[in-house]
């Protein structure tokens, strides 16, 4: 078996718990995710997802996601 390394990353909690239930539906753990994401780094030399700068329509989407979020978590 290959060896192992402990990984900490630091990230808020309500992400975690966001991102643990989304994993959780896939049929994955925040662990498995995790390797995964490195895995791909790995395999094609290369941040395995495409980044870019939202744009206006995104980012007003993307507010009004995080204020509707904050209301459900405030019930």
């Amino acid at each position: 078996m290959a060896q192992t390394s402990m990984l900490h990353v630091r990230v808020d909690d309500d992400v975690k718990d966001q991102a643990t239930q989304a994993l959780a539906a896939m049929g994955l753990t925040v662990s498995e995710a995790v390797r995964l994401f490195l895995k791909r780094v790995v395999a094609d030399q290369a941040f395995p997802l495409e980044l870019r700068v939202p744009n206006a329509e995104t980012r007003a989407a993307m507010e009004e996601s995080r204020k509707m979020m904050k209301a459900r978590r405030a019930r």
